[in-house]
């Protein structure tokens, strides 16, 4: 049965319209990203199919144009589509971490720190600059490599701080594991750059950890 024949509220088009776009699971989504399915498979149908076959949408997302066209039905112009789509969603989220933007949404930032860092084959350190308002003065990566209580300096943090006239910090890190439970190691460091950052009177909002699905919060789990 083709979507044309469900329930009109059960077709994702009017479902999207009528509950938003939030009450739609990740195969409706792409079905709507798809528009048409093949033969013997409608768009919803092809949708899970798809998500099926890469497992998750995260890997369904950072495919590359090999492993997408690989998938039944999946050709050329439905990955370049996506990575338009995926660009976009990025630039808006990019627009949170600009330069007097007030950072009053936490979950924006939480999502741009996870499209920034989530799929960098190695361990990346950033600090976000704050001014007294919370409003961001800069967004940097600061270290690269293996993030330890040895490989990330305080002294460097605190330099930097201090040339940006900074008021408060976020941090973020992330995992290549892509399991974003803190280590003790994690714990120590922000404990040391926390302390170190309130001599001068800059406070730590947060340090998020980076993982293939999830971020983890300092600050909501206590830790901070």
């Amino acid at each position: 049965m083709s979507i044309q024949q469900w329930r009109l509220s059960d077709r994702p088009r009017e479902k999207l319209l009528n509950q938003g776009a939030s009450s739609l699971s990740d195969a409706e989504l792409l079905a709507i990203f798809f528009r048409t399915g093949i033969s013997g498979m409608d768009a919803v149908s092809l949708a899970n199919h798809t998500l099926h076959e890469f497992g998750s949408l995260n890997a369904l997302l950072s495919a590359n144009v090999e492993q997408f066209t690989a998938i039944k039905g999946m050709g050329q112009a439905k990955f370049v589509q996506l990575q338009a789509v995926l660009e976009l969603s990025n630039r808006y989220f990019s627009e949170v971490m600009k330069r007097d933007t007030l950072l009053d949404s936490p979950q924006a930032v939480r999502i741009y720190l996870h499209r920034l860092l989530r799929d960098e084959p190695y361990e990346q350190f950033v600090l976000v600059h704050l001014d007294n308002q919370h409003r961001v003065i800069k967004s940097e990566v600061l270290f690269k490599g293996t993030i330890d209580s040895a490989a990330v300096y305080p002294r460097v943090v605190v330099d930097t701080v201090i040339k940006h006239n900074t008021a408060a910090v976020i941090f973020a890190h992330n995992h290549p594991s892509g399991i974003s439970e803190p280590s003790q190691s994690d714990i120590r460091l922000t404990e040391r750059l926390k302390d170190a950052l309130l001599l001068i009177d800059v406070r730590t909002l947060d340090h998020f950890i980076i993982g293939n699905e999830e971020v983890v919060s300092f600050a909501e789990r206590g830790l901070i």
